[in-house]
């Protein structure tokens, strides 16, 4: 299963491990990704996400409905 943020299409960033002595070694970045499940009173359903916790605060903020319907104008979402 792919670690990308179902709303914002948040994903895995690759950087470097900087030792003191400055050497330097691949590593990840994940983005902090959590399945919830939301209501959507419009369709009367439940959905399953992985959204990241921006995407929670983003939520919390402006409502499911209008998270959801940009989400599927930037095409993250196939509706």
């Amino acid at each position: 299963m792919a670690r990308v943020c179902d709303l914002t299409g948040k994903r895995v960033r690759v950087g470097n491990n900087v030792s003191h002595a400055n050497n330097k070694t691949k590593r990840k970045f994940y983005p902090n990704l959590q399945k919830k499940r939301f209501y959507i009173p419009e369709e009367d359903a439940w959905v399953t996400l992985k959204v990241s916790t921006s995407a929670l605060r983003t939520i919390n903020k402006n409502g499911i409905s209008s998270v959801l319907k940009k989400a599927v104008e930037q095409g993250y979402i196939m509706y």
